[in-house]
This record gives C-alpha cells, sequence and structure tokens, in this order.
C-alpha cells in the first residue's frame, strides 16, 4: 500500500531540497516539477519561489529539457518528430524550446533510422501477399511512430 503523501507537510526548504535532487537526477520540465511539487502537498504560493529557485540554480531549464528529450526520445525509442513534438508539447513545452529540441535530430540519421524501420516492418509482414495489405500496415506503423507520411509514402512505392 502506497504512503499518503498529503499528511506530510514539508517546508519550503526541505521542498526544495528534495526538488533539487529529483531535477538533478534528470533533466524536468516545468510541469514534472508541478506534479512533484503537488504529491508532496506543497502549497500553490510556496511553489512558484521553489520553481524560482531551482531555474535560478539551473536544475531547472525547459531548452535544456526538450533537447534531452527530443535527443533521447530519438536516439532510443525511435520515434519520430511528430511523436517527439506531440510529447513536448503534452508536456506544455513552448514552441521555441519544442524547436530547439529538434534540432537535436540529424536529418540524415533521422531518414536512416525511417527507412530501416519501414524495411524491418515490411520484412516482418512475409506472410502477407497483399502488397497494398502489406503498404498500409507498414504506414500505419510508420505513423504511429511519429513519422511524417510524406517522407515515407516515396519509399513504400519503390521497397520490394
Amino acid at each position: 500500500m502506497k504512503p499518503e503523501t498529503s499528511n506530510i507537510k514539508l517546508s519550503p526548504e526541505q521542498a526544495l531540497k528534495k526538488l533539487q535532487h529529483y531535477c538533478a537526477y534528470s533533466e524536468r520540465c516545468h510541469s514534472d516539477v508541478v506534479n512533484k511539487l503537488f504529491e508532496l502537498g506543497v502549497w500553490k504560493k510556496e511553489q512558484d519561489a521553489i520553481i524560482a529557485a531551482l531555474i535560478e540554480e539551473n536544475y531547472l531549464n525547459e531548452e535544456r529539457f526538450a533537447r534531452a528529450f527530443a535527443g533521447g526520445h530519438f536516439r532510443q525509442k525511435k520515434w519520430g518528430r511528430i511523436k517527439i513534438k506531440t510529447a513536448l508539447q503534452q508536456k506544455q513545452i513552448s514552441p521555441y524550446c519544442i524547436k530547439a529540441g529538434m534540432k537535436e535530430i540529424d536529418e540524415e540519421i533521422y531518414e536512416q533510422i525511417m527507412t530501416g524501420l519501414l524495411q524491418q516492418k515490411w520484412d516482418s509482414l512475409k506472410g502477407e501477399r497483399n502488397r497494398f495489405v502489406k503498404m498500409k500496415k507498414t504506414s500505419i506503423f510508420l505513423i504511429q511512430r511519429g513519422y511524417e507520411p510524406e517522407l515515407f509514402q516515396p519509399l513504400l512505392h519503390t521497397i520490394k
């Protein structure tokens, strides 16, 4: 059973210390920090001061978060730009920071990975005889991964 955190009232200093460790462990965005503050039972009026302190001490930086998130999710999970951008928007990252994060994705490597995923999915459908069904299933797979149809559609028509 999960312990009740709402009964424990942290002082602003204790909450700041906890959040410094939380932000030092991994890059965090403002919405992650606000959610953590709610979990810790910190009042709204104290949250702004804690967030300001974290920004001032460089524990919290949205542009740095967006760059780490975009680069990491592309390299590790092989997500496409659309899925990464949507995830960043859900975390309420500013358009400027999202644009900065997208610069972490090298165009040439992006196309290589997309082509590799397309080929891998195509090959996994070898039991499917209907070419159009294979094309549809491969398209759906790449769209779910966040890749742009205008980039992979021409490849689908040339694949054997």
